[in-house]
């Protein structure tokens, strides 16, 4: 029986077997930088959501210990973005609530330097569910929004947990419970139809579809 690992519990299996490896040097790495987009010529606008919307509720794992890094990344529990993502997600809200639906998110704006971190900590073949510093992250430009439904305050089933680093994350994965699949499909419909664009590997991540006009950003969320 093959048994899948964890996000949480792979990233810490690997980080103890680098602990006990740490005698043997490699190469010199060179330092990485935040990276500069010269097509970047936007003027970022960053809304804290929020206050945008009342309507938006937020559980912001990475202000808490409850992420698959097991520490608090975020000073406060804060979600933002540009504003023209902002205004198209209330919109999805208002879809949303048509339903009987409502937003959870889970992140959106997170300073390059948090995205530094995680890759460096996170393993080589698990680093396609995050992003590399050397290009810059979407969530760096203030234009991607992780995020889930809800009904009345509680989250409804998806196809798998928030930061899941398995399969189950795919947005091809089929092996989920019909309501799962049906609850990821509205979310990605109501999504799409107001301007962004799915990422395949995370069913909870959404791009921003101006992304490209905004600089990579290091802004503190505090």
């Amino acid at each position: 029986m093959t048994v899948q690992l964890s996000r949480r519990l792979f990233i810490g299996s690997a980080l103890a077997a680098g602990l006990a490896g740490c005698m043997t040097r490699g190469p010199v790495v060179p330092a990485v930088t935040m990276p500069v987009d010269p097509r970047a010529i936007g003027t970022p606008d960053l809304v804290d959501l929020a206050a945008f919307d009342p309507r938006f509720r937020l559980d912001i794992r990475y202000a808490t210990t409850n992420n698959f890094m097991r520490r608090v990344l975020y000073p406060v529990a804060r979600a933002m973005a540009q504003r023209p993502a902002a205004e198209a997600l209330s919109r999805v809200q208002t879809r949303a609530e048509a339903e009987g639906f409502g937003l959870l998110i889970f992140d959106a704006y997170r300073p390059w330097r948090v995205t530094k971190m995680m890759w460096d900590e996170t393993p080589e073949a698990q680093r396609e569910f995050v992003a590399n510093p050397a290009n810059g992250s979407r969530h760096n430009r203030g234009c991607a929004i992780d995020l889930t439904l809800h009904r009345g305050g509680v989250p409804v089933e998806m196809p798998s947990d928030y930061d899941d680093f398995t399969p189950a994350a795919y947005r091809s994965n089929m092996a989920a419970s019909g309501e799962a699949l049906a609850n990821a499909a509205r979310l990605e419909g109501w999504m799409v139809r107001e301007g962004f664009i799915p990422l395949p590997n995370e069913w909870w991540h959404y791009d921003w579809r101006d992304w490209r006009l905004y600089p990579i950003m290091d802004q503190p969320l505090a």
